[in-house]
C-alpha cells in the first residue's frame, strides 16, 4: 500500500445507539482494520437501524473529500424487522460487489452454516469500499477475516493505483502493484 489505509467504522444497533448497552462489535472490527490492512481508523459511529440515517452516513463519509477507502458496517444484516443495513447501501451506493461477501460467507461456511443468515453486502460509492456485517463481535470477525487477505488489492484498485484495473485514463507511465500471490 503507498499510503495507510483510512477507514471508518460504523455501528448499527438501536440498543447501543441509546447508550442501553456497549458497543463491543465497533471497537472489535476497528482492532481487525488495525490488525490486517494497517487502516488509520478516521471516525467511529454507531446510529439506530434507521435506513435513511444508515444512507446518509454512507453517502456523506464515502465523499472524496474524507479520502476514506474502505467503511467497515456491523449490524443490521440480519433478518429482523429492523435490520435495514443492506438496503440502506443498496439505496445508495453507485456498484455492487456480490463476489466479495459471497467468498466472505464461502470462507466461513466450515465454522457455520449460519454464516447464510447475513444478508450483508459490499460495494462502492465514488472510490470508497463499503462492506456490511454481521452485529455481534464474532461474526462480523469471522466474515472480516475471510476477506481481510483480498482486500488491500481491492482497495489499491479503488484508488487507482493499480494499472490493470481496465480505467483508459491510467497511463502506461503510473505505477503498478505486483502482488506475490
Amino acid at each position: 500500500m503507498t499510503r495507510a489505509v483510512r477507514a471508518v467504522v460504523l455501528t448499527v444497533s438501536d440498543r447501543c445507539s441509546r447508550g442501553e448497552t456497549v458497543d463491543t462489535s465497533g471497537p472489535t472490527l476497528a482492532a481487525l482494520a488495525i490488525k490486517h490492512l494497517s487502516a488509520e481508523i478516521i471516525h467511529s459511529k454507531c446510529l439506530p437501524d434507521d435506513q435513511t440515517a444508515l444512507s446518509d452516513f454512507f453517502v456523506d463519509w464515502s465523499q472524496p473529500t474524507h479520502s476514506i477507502d474502505v467503511i467497515l458496517s456491523t449490524g443490521g444484516t440480519g433478518l429482523a424487522p429492523r435490520d435495514v443495513t443492506p438496503e440502506a447501501l443498496r439505496s445508495v451506493m453507485h456498484r455492487e460487489h456480490a463476489g466479495l461477501m459471497d467468498l466472505s460467507r464461502l470462507r466461513c461456511l466450515e465454522k457455520t452454516p449460519r454464516t447464510f443468515l447475513s444478508r450483508g453486502i459490499a460495494g462502492t460509492i465514488h472510490r470508497t469500499l463499503i462492506i456490511t456485517l454481521p452485529g455481534s463481535p464474532r461474526g462480523c470477525s469471522e466474515m472480516f477475516e475471510a476477506i481481510a487477505d483480498i482486500l488491500p488489492h481491492a482497495i489499491e484498485t479503488l484508488r487507482g493505483d493499480v494499472q490493470d484495473d481496465g480505467r483508459p485514463e491510467m497511463a502506461a507511465s503510473q505505477r503498478v502493484i505486483h502482488h506475490t500471490d
